[in-house]
């Protein structure tokens, strides 16, 4: 049996000029779910549901987890912080399932693997905090949010020994891409560093107590037809799942 991984969508509440306008509407990249299903999984999106109740019964009925990226920002409030920069969008209802979810999950030892501002939720639904500007808070090297194409390599990061993600990968050093102006500042107790940018900005953290926890900064599922690192990822989280799935 393929196990069944919850995506989570992003949403606009109808107030966007662009993805439905003034309809309200879910919307997910495609490259998310195609990921999933390369790797040997069932991708099954999220309903944006706002009750305790209700994402635990959707933490039962999954073998995973992807917590996405791309689009909205989580709202500084979510991580005990005032907003002090411009952010282009949140979504209250986004938010409020990937933050729900994700401690759901933690507390069940569900296999969850985090994006992007996927891996910051998750940072944050465990207790964690974000810088909400790096270009304003913090000194660095290095373009985080470059304009060309996330098809293309940013930067190298370096990952820690002994860690999940150097188990993956293999390496000590990858490249990968970039496209945030956000980043985790302080990792909650629970959770490791377990990679960096040359810059010092956190790139991935993951759970030394689960059997599959990860969040990755940058977005290997542009990447993991041809980088196959990347690839390795979305296996690895997989196989995590079915493990999971047997042992239900």
């Amino acid at each position: 049996m393929k196990p069944i991984i919850g995506v989570t969508p992003d949403f606009n509440p109808g107030d966007r000029q662009d993805m439905g306008g003034k309809e309200p509407t879910y919307f997910l990249r495609a490259l998310y779910t195609k990921a999933i299903e390369d790797a040997g999984g069932i991708p099954f999106i999220l309903p944006l549901m706002p009750d305790v109740g209700a994402w635990r019964s959707i933490v039962s009925q999954v073998d995973g987890l992807l917590i996405t990226g791309s689009g909205s920002d989580l709202a500084p409030e979510t991580y005990g912080q005032k907003q002090h920069y411009q952010f282009k969008c949140m979504s209250r209802e986004r938010a409020t399932l990937e933050l729900g979810v994700s401690r759901v999950a933690y507390k069940a030892d569900v296999p969850m693997l985090g994006i992007c501002g996927g891996m910051q939720s998750i940072a944050v639904a465990l207790g964690g905090t974000l810088f909400q500007d790096i270009d304003s808070q913090i000194k660095t090297s290095i373009s985080h949010q470059p304009t060309y194409s996330a098809t293309k390599m940013a930067h190298r990061i370096k990952i820690e020994a002994r860690s999940l993600l150097r188990r993956i990968a293999g390496k000590a050093t990858i490249w990968v891409n970039s496209s945030h102006h956000q980043s985790i500042k302080d990792v909650p107790p629970c959770l490791r560093t377990s990679a960096v940018s040359l810059d010092g900005i956190i790139e991935a953290i993951e759970a030394p107590d689960r059997h599959f926890l990860l969040g990755v900064q940058w977005h290997p599922e542009f990447l993991y037809e041809r980088h196959p690192i990347q690839k390795k990822l979305f296996q690895a989280f997989i196989k995590a799942a079915k493990a999971f799935s047997k042992n239900k």
